[in-house]
């Protein structure tokens, strides 16, 4: 008898990109050509996830196993392009403003937390030049504090109940048509395009209050 292969208890939606801002066409020191092209690689990951889901749609679970195993380089990839369409999407929506030193509540939680906004944007700083793919301000509720965290890749962001606010990304992809290898002048533009009425926003519909 012949058995079909076991399939996901659940279904799937295939999703699109979202689309940008205008304002991230027109960022002051990061250019247009930079955003299209960081655009298209979002792009790339929301057609991975809808691929692989597709995929896990059939995948036989029986046959799972840590070393190699259809299901386990589903599941690991899948991570990781989820985690490159989250953290995009917050990256994308997080610019476009005209930064400075952060106001309302987002203002208020990192003097608290930090001391400063000075030390907040030296911390993320030095966080982006350590982490080799991204650094981000996110709202412990745990601790109950912010934070900034780094990390490595799309799918390692290091800390469970944690809420992002601001994220920032250090792959060379987002930087190298307009600073080469220069980081720390492109970390130093995304300050400057930062758009704190979304971060406000997004800080009070997370309910996260000093």
């Amino acid at each position: 008898m012949l058995r079909r292969a076991m399939t996901l208890a659940y279904k799937f939606e295939e999703i699109t990109a979202r689309e940008l801002k205008p304002s991230l066409y027109e960022l002051d020191g990061i250019s247009r050509a930079t955003i299209e092209a960081h655009y298209k690689l979002y792009e790339g990951y929301v057609n991975k996830r809808n691929e692989i889901l597709g995929k896990l749609d059939g995948a036989d679970l029986a046959s799972a196993n840590q070393v190699y195993s259809e299901i386990r380089g589903l599941k690991v990839e899948l991570s990781f392009a989820v985690g490159g369409i989250k953290n995009h999407e917050i990256y994308f929506e997080n610019l476009g403003g005209g930064g400075g030193d952060p106001d309302g509540p987002i203002g208020d939680l990192i003097k608290r937390d930090f001391g400063s906004a000075a030390e907040w944007r030296a911390d993320l700083k030095a966080s982006g030049m350590a982490g080799r793919g991204w650094a981000w301000t996110a709202y412990d509720w745990d601790e109950g504090r912010l934070f900034n965290y780094v990390g490595d890749a799309q799918n390692t962001y290091p800390i469970w109940n944690a809420t992002p606010v601001v994220a920032l990304d250090v792959y060379e992809h987002a930087y190298f048509l307009d600073y080469q290898t220069d980081r720390a002048s492109y970390i130093d533009a995304f300050f400057d395009n930062l758009d704190w009425s979304t971060i406000n926003d997004w800080t009070s519909r997370s309910q996260i209050r000093k």
